[in-house]
């Protein structure tokens, strides 16, 4: 079952992409990419980053989601949580350097202050250089959690509550650059 919901996601990956503003994150081999992001407005409240860095509503950042469909087929024959884990953590380390590279060459590099994502799996997320912060509206937490809810199914994955994600420019920069 989780095969066939993984090969429909996949044929169906590819109009959600192009009725998204998203765009990939070039990487060194061709079709390894493993963001896709976007620029946004930033809607949440005031964040603090550890280094001094200030996002508040209407910054300009750059959003990052995970090519989740692809994760996931890569995911499929790993059985056990901890590799599992281990496995998504390593390949997010190799591709943000990518991402700071998109990041340094962004036309609108001077006005973006970071990137944000949401999720839900979020171990060792802050060895990565990733700031967590709790969701605090409620009702876009659940709306997020129940969005999740089919990677979790198919991932066989227990789920948590989403959180946000940021990252400064300048450490990503200075991290990965």
């Amino acid at each position: 079952m989780r095969s066939y919901l993984l090969g429909v996601w996949d044929m169906l990956d590819p109009i959600y992409h192009s009725c998204t503003r998203l765009h990939y994150v070039p990487e060194n081999k061709a079709g390894n990419t493993l963001f896709r992001v976007r620029l946004t407005s930033y809607q949440g409240h005031d964040v603090i980053l550890n280094d001094g860095t200030m996002i508040h509503k209407h910054d300009l950042l750059l959003k990052i989601h995970l090519h989740n469909v692809k994760i996931l087929n890569e995911l499929y024959a790993i059985d056990s949580d901890m590799k599992r884990a281990v496995f998504i953590y390593h390949k997010i380390k190799h591709a943000l350097p990518s991402l700071a590279n998109y990041m340094k060459t962004n036309r609108k590099n001077n006005q973006i202050k970071g990137i944000i994502g949401i999720t839900s799996l979020y171990k060792g997320a802050n060895r990565l250089g990733f700031e967590l912060f709790p969701i605090k509206n409620t009702y876009y937490r659940a709306y997020k959690k129940f969005s999740f809810l089919p990677i979790h199914l198919i991932a066989n994955t227990s789920q948590q509550d989403p959180v946000y994600l940021f990252m400064s420019k300048d450490a990503l920069l200075n991290k990965y650059d």
